[in-house]
């Protein structure tokens, strides 16, 4: 069953791929990425492999379907399909996760500074959401059962929660071959070095001893 619904995911986040790219159109057919410079050519921060050395593997990352490990304090966890595991994405503008949920498990609060994301739902039930930027702070919301697709839009905070009793998960496709995530709590109170507590106490308006309790949390990260 769950086979299937990846089917349908991957042709949803195909048809999505050609209204979200949002990265340089290439102005060659592909360009795999390399971390070797020598006799490379260096584009969108990678170095391209040489076309005539180029191989169906370079195009392929196998694994999307083995569910991600959520046992952790958000009960959730990201698969990555970026041009980090998968160079033959390099300039072509797209990359896409899978996201496991356990029960009640969270994605939490983030924003992808390079990239729009449009997710399905494979299983379970979601509760997503994305907020407006200054001044509005509007807060836009839904549901999302089985099937159902949601945008949440290029730079702005978005999440999503499991509300369901059981397992969920989705996949999501992202206009860049390389998105980039800022989880909102590890930027603000896990930065390396800290931001100054006098800082961030201003910023919420609490004590800082609040903001001292908070910075000395684990925080944990997500793809």
């Amino acid at each position: 069953m769950v086979s299937s619904h990846i089917l349908v995911a991957f042709t949803f986040l195909a048809l999505a791929s050609f209204v979200l790219a949002s990265d340089p159109s290439p102005l060659q057919d592909f360009c795999v990425a390399i971390d070797e410079p020598k006799d490379a050519v260096f584009v969108n921060g990678k170095f391209c492999k040489n076309p005539k050395l180029v191989t169906a593997e370079d195009f392929l990352l196998k694994g999307l379907n083995v569910p991600g490990n959520t046992s952790n304090q958000l009960g959730s966890f990201v698969t990555p399909a970026n041009v980090a595991q998968l160079p033959g994405l390099n300039t072509l503008g797209i990359s896409l996760v899978r996201i496991d949920y356990a029960p009640y498990g969270l994605n939490p609060p983030h924003t992808h500074p390079r990239a729009t994301e449009a997710l399905v739902v494979l299983e379970g039930t979601l509760y997503v959401g994305f907020v407006t930027s200054n001044p509005d702070n509007r807060l836009i919301t839904k549901v999302l059962y089985e099937g159902d697709a949601f945008v949440f839009p290029e730079g702005l905070i978005h999440f999503q929660f499991n509300i369901g009793k059981t397992k969920a998960v989705a996949f999501a496709g992202l206009s860049s071959q390389n998105p980039g995530v800022i989880t909102i709590a590890n930027a603000v109170f896990g930065s390396n070095p800290p931001i100054s507590d006098d800082v961030l106490a201003k910023a919420f308006q609490v004590d800082k001893k609040v903001v001292d309790w908070l910075q000395a949390q684990f925080w944990m990260d997500i793809n």
